[in-house]
């Protein structure tokens, strides 16, 4: 039988194929622990005798990838030609319902359960269904309290590090999404997807007792409990209920007079964040919500709705008496006091009653 000879280790076999072997062997176990200074790493020639060809078989070359950003080390060649493929950017697996496209096949399968609606991950505890594991995980953690990632700032605790990467930019102020059309700045993409659909109208979610839109599902969660009345927390004060406790500590404001949000410009308070950034577009200028049909612009979108109805011809507010519709409930609260007689304005002149 015609023998070869493995440079690797001196010695000679029956059968090229075990030449092969043995000399990836030497490589993968052996070769680090003789040589752990080496810098390009196991280079050995495997010579073929039958046909004299010289092969050059190098061990940074077959285990490392190529890419300066990449130190992943692969133990196959071809597992180092799949992990090459994120490095050139090509997106080869396309999705047959919306066209997206994807590096992997299991980056694709995950994306394909969004149009299926197939939830094959189930939580044991409350039986509530996710599309990927990680997604569990992340959940199980509301059951076991487990908040792994604190804040080294206030020390505020949360269940991801997604959560406290987020939380962060409050203290730093950080808001690196912004929105292509009017600039705005977010701290979470999330945040910024919701905000986009603003400028293109979109409401993706829809209310299946009433058919009516909303342009987030916590909006729409939100409103479903209108239709089952479900307020499970009540102000210990006055006792009127709420459907969150976020508007219910809103509410609680109202009785200790609390305005923890300041404007720095002129120092004046507010009780909700959202009323201060209403504010300050005052001094800043801002109006970020323009009408699509004149292009006119406003501080407030409550202004620009108001506002459409000029040109959609919409007069939702009708008197209780004759029937006559308004654009905007104040001008209805005027009108009605023609029929009350009711005038609670006077001269500080002549005090005469307007």
């Amino acid at each position: 039988p015609k023998l070869h000879f493995n440079n690797a280790c001196g010695k000679q076999f029956t059968g090229y194929h075990i030449v092969k072997q043995k000399c990836i062997f030497s490589k993968a176990k052996n070769y680090k622990s003789l040589n752990p200074n080496s810098v390009n790493g196991f280079n050995r020639t495997l010579l073929r005798v039958n046909n004299k060809r010289t092969y050059n078989i190098s061990y940074s070359e077959a285990k490392s990838c190529s890419n300066i950003e990449c130190e992943k080390e692969l133990k196959r060649n071809h597992h180092l030609k799949l992990n090459v493929k994120p490095h050139t950017g090509k997106k080869q697996h396309r999705c047959g319902v919306c066209g997206k496209q994807f590096l992997k096949v299991c980056y694709l399968k995950t994306h394909l359960r969004k149009h299926t609606g197939e939830k094959p991950f189930k939580c044991i505890v409350c039986g509530k269904e996710f599309v990927t594991q990680s997604n569990l995980k992340r959940h199980l953690k509301i059951h076991t309290g487990e908040k792994p990632y604190s804040c080294v700032m206030c020390g505020k605790e949360f269940g991801t590090n997604t959560c406290l990467q987020a939380h962060v930019r409050i203290h730093t102020g950080e808001k690196p999404y912004n929105c292509v059309v009017c600039n705005k700045g977010f701290r979470i993409v999330g945040h910024l997807k919701i905000h986009e659909r603003i400028h293109t109208g979109e409401k993706p979610y829809t209310c299946v007792l009433c058919n009516k839109k909303f342009r987030s599902k916590s909006n729409l969660n939100n409103h479903k409990k209108m239709h089952i009345r479900e307020k499970p927390h009540s102000c210990l004060v006055c006792n009127k209920t709420f459907e969150s406790e976020t508007k219910l500590k809103r509410h609680e404001r109202i009785h200790t007079g609390e305005k923890c949000h300041s404007c720095v410009v002129c120092g004046k308070e507010y009780g909700r964040s959202s009323h201060l950034k209403t504010h300050q577009r005052t001094h800043t200028g801002e109006k970020p919500y323009s009408c699509l049909v004149c292009g006119k612009k406003f501080g407030r979108n409550s202004f620009l709705i108001v506002h459409q109805r000029i040109h959609t011809g919409e007069k939702p507010y009708s008197c209780v008496v004759c029937d006559k519709k308004f654009r905007t409930k104040c001008h209805v609260n005027r009108h009605e006091k023609v029929h009350t007689g009711e005038k609670p304005y006077s001269c500080i002149v002549c005090e005469k009653n307007l």
